[in-house]
């Protein structure tokens, strides 16, 4: 893949003009854009409504009813539905569908959060730093004051509130959410459909999915009263009209350095694949040993399926050298311009060298951070036992000394998770672990002193073995009891607290050096950078995502693949049987195989559009002019895969299930009346 659209940076802000770019905050959104392109007037009435209507739901989601139905993908609601369901009631394979409210099932350890305000609070974060500007002292006093802005707003309401940083620090918001901790599930389809074409067809387009799930935000034991909400379209998407995505991209990587992009090439990825690479290989083989330990791996191998897939068009992308070029002109042309400028001059000092110079200094210590802070990724006892380990001693610290997720206004997130009743399979929690220990071997050798701390003798089988073997972790009482207390978890003899407290003090010892090396020099540096980029070009660019609420738009449009052929706009059903085979993963559920005569074969099911999206806007409601429901962002194309680092419209494509669609298959295959009628359809 090459990157044809090459740019100059000065020419960004007359680009935005004619490109759909931009993971826009709604505080700024660029009205007068969308005006001049679309002819349309994005009034405060449509953004506020939007916003209040949108859910943050570990990625994204939306309202679309007044009693708090919400609406996302099935992908973002997996984890819900594979903790609800049992070797008896598998409802990951057969879907589900509460009839009556009363059958809506809580789904444990999640929660919906809605945008009420956005306060600009960069003076309280940078007032409060009086050491060495690039010191771990100033660093440490930023974290402080952004602990200490997070508690005053949430300890009075109880609300979640959250500094966001955003233009590398050049600006600090305050977002403050409403949380809701009881979340019911009311409907999911088949993953047959919600998945269909499985990892083959992930990233790509065309594509025939189902990807829907409903749940519904409880409080004080009755539905959500949601007076915002989106309502359904009732003619659906068209072509060529233009759509507006409301949702929480996770992060881009636009306005990094050079010097950071070559860190993420030469260390970040190739580090990061080959730990998803090696335990995707271990799940697939344990899940292939029986239909049960497919059932309980299935949420795991799809967290690290897509996740490997996903980074490895972005590395792909990274390696063109076509991108290097183009980063290299666009910070030439920043340079360049900061030089004609003696305040953007004075404002920038040596920040480009002082970023490459402290990712120089932290390559040689990722291998160790990544194995020893991170630790075993996937492993729910772990994170447990992790979060049991290190609670106490962060609770007992001042709030503005603690690690970030034990502030104060932390924690209830935190607990929330921590007891829940979660299944824990302890097969699968095994070979979780001994693909960790030999990932830890591979990367820093078998001599690794950490590492033999962990093994102490054994094979990373046998030591799997042990430490799953030895804990009461899975009882949330003694959780409860271990985390109240450090002597508790000192004095504890289990064992996933024993690999725990073993991986403690590296971890710190990481974390601490990349808070010093990495926080401490690239922050400043970068809102430097950020603050001279505004003197020399102004500040009309949009930030880098950061997980909070954004608004992208864009028409819905066709396009021409890499081979040069035509890509239509929309897929419907008659594709969607033709693309079937009857074998996994090309294989219909049973439901969709008796309803295709009722089903209207021309009916719209999955769409396009330009829309700027990225890694947490799954789930992103997509609405049309009118602020009606138009489908549901579920993908993108692969084109779109280095769109984390520049955006292109060209063939990189957002990818929706259609409005039309998810009606007809709720009230032709599924018979969801209930949802229907919420939705406002009849019967």
């Amino acid at each position: 893949m090459t990157f044809k659209r090459i740019l100059p940076l000065a020419a960004l802000c007359a680009t935005s003009l004619v490109a759909d770019e931009g993971l826009w905050l709604f505080n700024q959104f660029p009205k007068e854009q969308v005006v001049r392109k679309y002819g349309f007037q994005v009034t405060d009435e449509f953004l506020n409504h939007l916003r209040l209507s949108s859910v943050r739901l570990g990625a994204s989601a939306s309202f679309v009813s007044p009693n708090g139905l919400i609406f996302t993908n099935h992908h973002v609601a997996s984890g819900c539905i594979q903790r609800v369901s049992s070797k008896e009631n598998n409802y990951m394979r057969d879907g589900f569908y509460a009839a009556r409210q009363e059958d809506e099932i809580p789904c444990p350890g999640s929660s919906a959060n809605v945008l009420l305000r956005v306060e600009e609070v960069t003076r309280q974060v940078t007032g409060s730093i009086h050491a060495q500007p690039g010191s771990a002292e100033a660093n440490q006093q930023r974290l402080a004051a952004i602990a200490k802005i997070e508690k005053d707003c949430s300890s009075p309401s109880g609300n979640r509130c959250d500094v966001v940083t955003l233009y590398s620090g050049a600006l600090y918001h305050l977002y403050e959410y409403k949380k809701y901790t009881d979340v019911r599930l009311v409907m999911a389809p088949e993953e047959g459909i919600a998945f269909f074409g499985g990892d083959p067809d992930n990233f790509t387009y065309p594509r025939y999915d189902l990807d829907i799930t409903f749940m519904r935000a409880y409080e004080n034991g009755k539905p959500v009263n949601s007076p915002h909400y989106l309502k359904w379209s009732r003619e659906g998407v068209k072509d060529g009209e233009l759509a507006f995505v409301s949702g929480h991209p996770g992060s881009t990587n636009r306005f990094i350095t050079y010097a950071t992009m070559e860190y993420m090439r030469d260390t970040q990825y190739p580090l990061s694949l080959r730990y998803l690479g090696a335990i995707i290989k271990s799940l697939k083989a344990y899940g292939a040993v029986s239909d049960e330990n497919k059932r309980v791996a299935r949420g795991v191998l799809f967290g690290a399926e897509n996740s490997f897939k996903a980074q490895s068009f972005e590395f792909k992308g990274l390696k063109d050298p076509n991108l290097f070029a183009e980063k290299a002109r666009r910070e030439k042309a920043l340079r360049d311009a900061i030089l004609k400028n003696a305040k953007a001059v004075t404002e920038t000092g040596g920040a480009f060298e002082q970023i490459a110079k402290a990712y120089g200094a932290w390559a040689p210590m990722a291998g160790e951070s990544y194995a020893f802070e991170r630790g075993p990724m996937f492993s729910t006892l772990f994170g447990i036992a992790r979060t049991v380990v290190r609670m106490p001693v962060e609770k007992a610290k001042p709030n503005g000394e603690r690690l970030r997720e034990f502030t104060d206004a932390a924690l209830p997130g935190v607990e929330l998770g921590l007891y829940a009743k979660s299944p824990v399979t302890d097969s699968l929690e095994t070979v979780i672990l001994t693909n960790y220990f030999r990932f830890v071997e591979k990367e820093l050798g078998a001599d690794n002193p950490v590492l033999k701390a962990m093994l102490n003798g054994r094979t990373p089988e046998k030591a799997a073995d042990y430490y799953v073997g030895g804990t009461k972790l899975k009882d949330i009482e003694e959780r409860r009891r271990l985390a109240s207390s450090v002597e508790a978890v000192n004095a504890s003899k289990d064992t996933m607290l024993e690999l725990a407290r073993i991986l403690d003090g590296p971890g710190r010892e990481m974390r601490k050096k990349n808070e010093n090396t990495i926080e401490a020099t690239v922050t400043p540096n970068a809102a430097k950078i950020a603050r001279a980029r505004f003197m020399v070009f102004g500040a009309t660019e949009y930030p880098d995502a950061t997980g909070t609420l954004r608004l992208s738009f864009g028409p819905v449009k066709s396009y021409k693949n890499a081979e040069g052929q035509p890509v239509s706009w929309t897929t419907d059903f008659s594709g969607m049987y033709r693309h079937a085979t009857g074998q996994d993963p090309y294989k219909l559920p049973d439901a969709y195989l008796k309803a295709k005569e009722q089903l209207n074969p021309s009916t719209s099911l999955n769409f396009v559009s330009t829309s700027d999206i990225i890694g947490g806007n799954s789930g992103s409601p997509t609405v049309n002019t009118k602020g009606e429901v138009i489908g549901i962002i579920f993908d993108s194309n692969i084109e779109a895969m280095p769109n984390r680092f520049v955006y292109d419209e060209v063939m990189g494509r957002a990818v929706h299930v259609s409005a039309q669609g998810i009606i007809e298959s709720l009230d032709k295959v599924y018979k969801a009346g209930r949802v229907l009628e919420e939705l406002g359809f009849k019967k």
